[in-house]
């Protein structure tokens, strides 16, 4: 009974804290596609909106790759399109008070086949929520 208990556990720690993810737990049928994407939406949060300006660089990859797909300036909720299965790292650069801050985040969003959640077989999108608020700034 103890060593059916420890394999339980030892295998729920596995799946909890291993390194891919698998993509959401529950699948939201009114974000599934009936088709395989070839691009999809990064949402990106930003800032409150008393930052009037952002400007946003998007990288393939790494940030120490600097490889510069996009920049965009921008104030309010971003959604942005790429093309899939490929890491991205976003900073954004604002300055307050004289004070640049930039914060980084990155994403790699793909694509799942789900044939059971929904009425209709589907692919959806996860891993495409980016995050560039600023935590702490003067």
């Amino acid at each position: 009974m103890k060593l059916l208990i420890k394999i339980s556990f030892f295998t729920l720690l596995v799946l909890c804290f291993s390194c891919e993810s698998s993509g959401r737990l529950f699948v939201i049928c009114d974000d599934c596609r009936a088709e395989d994407p070839e691009m999809v939406d990064l949402n990106i949060k930003i800032s409150p909106d008393n930052i009037d300006l952002i400007e946003i660089k998007i990288y393939e990859g790494n940030l120490e790759d600097n490889n510069l797909y996009e920049t965009i300036r921008s104030s309010g909720i971003i959604i942005h399109s790429v093309p899939v299965n490929k890491k991205y790292t976003l900073t954004a650069t604002v300055q307050l008070g004289g004070i640049t801050y930039t914060s980084v985040d990155s994403a790699f969003p793909r694509v799942k086949y789900d044939k059971y959640s929904c009425d209709d077989p589907c692919y959806y999108v996860y891993d495409n929520n980016i995050n560039l608020m600023l935590k702490y700034y003067e």
